[in-house]
């Protein structure tokens, strides 16, 4: 089968890599990944094609949307809805498969909305549409008429809703409200984690990264780094306190979005006990080896702090309730610690990050084969359509 998935990111990097993961468990399909986020530093599985919108992405107010490349926003606009209807026409997917929209990225239907229409009106190859969404959603201005017309797009356009997330821990309709009144099966798929191998000796992937015996090595991580700097400043000044114990390594990701300054400023900070690297293709593994993870609480940091089992605090992001949220669920089933801001003053955060050391996360039983079964999910809808 062919499927032409849709992710916008516009801030972070969490529905990209997530997004990407699903691409992954769809091996031995035809896919086609359209995207207009800012570019991000990720590999493609062979078998997913990639056709680039032109690039929009959140403004540093987090107020809208702008052109990282300085274009007329209206001229983007124009291309992008041009463009975004003429992959349509030409790859005839069996499956739209639509990340967040309509329950999220309202800013995006100017492109949505009439490409939707021209599906169903027979003005573009016939498919069927599914919406792709995460576990919780960030709360909207004149909440009552966004989700009523969340709903009634869903109900006029949409075959499916996929939600991301395991039941147990988290429903929809506790961010989504109308839930109920969608009339299109709402098919929760379980978290989607990424699954990498186990390193097989970890003491000796340690020493290849330059972490000798008898040191801690503890990982910083902001996620895509638009908003990490305040955490990853606080770990470092954390550091001085640990070592007057032990020597302990901080390694660093500052994520591919931290502004150039931020950046400059954590890079001032390094030495041989504070690494610094924008991204690693390794990240898995460098949970499997830590001592301790610090981390923002993005889905995607969440879900592999849980496949690795490793040891984290995690500092949510403020401005809306999604990542306070979904920590403070799993911070209730043992698997994880939470930072509040004061946490972040120096001596706390220490404090914290000593016990973390000896900290042993609770096993869990959280659904994290959301990929896989999203996957075996599109691939009975296409049977049961009788598409190609």
């Amino acid at each position: 089968m062919k499927v032409l998935v849709y992710c916008q990111h516009v801030l972070g990097v969490g529905h990209f890599f997530r997004t990407l993961e699903i691409c992954r468990a769809l091996a031995g399909h035809d896919i086609v990944l359209v995207s207009g986020g800012p570019q991000t530093p990720a590999a493609l599985p062979r078998h997913v094609r990639r056709r680039q919108l032109p690039e929009l992405a959140m403004d540093a107010a987090f107020q809208g949307l702008h052109s990282p490349a300085g274009a007329c926003l209206d001229t983007v606009r124009s291309e992008r809805r041009r463009r975004l209807h003429r992959i349509v026409a030409e790859e005839a997917p069996d499956i739209f498969l639509v990340e967040l929209y309509p329950i999220g990225r309202r800013a995006f239907r100017f492109e949505l909305d009439p490409l939707l229409a021209a599906i169903a009106a027979g003005d573009l190859p016939a498919c069927k549409v599914v919406c792709s969404v995460r576990d919780i959603l960030v709360e909207k201005k004149k909440a009552e008429a966004y989700d009523a017309r969340a709903v009634r797009v869903l109900n006029e356009s949409f075959d499916a809703l996929l939600v991301h997330a395991d039941p147990r821990l988290v429903r929809l309709e506790e961010t989504f409200g109308p839930l109920a009144q969608v009339n299109i099966p709402v098919v929760y798929t379980g978290y989607v984690a990424t699954r990498e191998t186990p390193v097989a000796d970890v003491a000796a992937w340690r020493q290849s990264r330059g972490i000798g015996p008898g040191e801690r090595l503890v990982l910083a991580s902001a996620g895509g780094g638009a908003v990490g700097f305040d955490l990853l400043r606080a770990v470092s000044r954390a550091m001085k306190r640990l070592q007057s114990d032990e020597r302990v390594i901080l390694q660093a990701f500052t994520g591919p979005f931290m502004p150039p300054d931020q950046t400059a400023a954590l890079a001032r900070l390094a030495g041989p006990t504070l690494r610094l690297a924008r991204f690693s293709s390794e990240f898995g593994a460098w949970l499997q080896a830590a001592d301790a993870s610090v981390s923002m609480a993005g889905y995607n940091t969440c879900m592999n702090i849980l496949a690795t089992g490793a040891k984290a605090l995690v500092y949510p992001f403020g401005q809306n309730r999604e990542q306070g949220m979904r920590a403070r669920r799993l911070a209730a089933h043992g698997t994880l610690g939470v930072l509040d801001t004061p946490d972040l003053a120096p001596d706390r955060l220490a404090g914290r990050l000593r016990a973390v050391f000896e900290w042993h996360p609770a096993p869990t039983d959280i659904d994290l084969d959301g990929a896989v079964q999203t996957a075996a999910w599109l691939e009975n809808l296409v049977r049961q359509g009788g598409a190609a």
